[in-house]
């Protein structure tokens, strides 16, 4: 069994769930990145975000993929930096744009 984690950025949370579900029903192991609600007066400090960073990384890491939530081809900065780490670390990289790759 695959583990495949996704990636990108947060507006596109209606496709990280639908994609979360194809991708488990297709026999993967998905691992998600942290979601926390934002409202008024609720945030996270420089060191939450580091520390959300550094985990989220650790989870790319022991996987076998990624998959890139990347709706009209849209990546920012965050998700290219970890589509790097992944190319650096062997993993393999699919796109939601794509669905070829699957």
């Amino acid at each position: 069994m695959k583990v495949i984690t996704l990636c990108g950025p947060i507006k596109f949370m209606k496709e990280f769930r639908q994609t979360e579900e194809m991708l488990t029903r297709m026999g993967f192991a998905v691992i998600s990145p942290f979601f926390f609600e934002q409202g008024e007066g609720v945030g996270i400090t420089k060191e939450e975000a580091w520390l959300l960073g550094r985990i989220h990384y650790k989870k790319i890491a022991i996987s076998d993929g990624i998959f890139v939530i990347d709706v009209d081809g849209y990546i920012g900065e965050s998700t290219k930096k970890e589509i790097e780490y992944a190319k650096l670390n062997n993993k393999t990289i699919r796109y939601y744009s794509d669905k070829s790759t699957l």
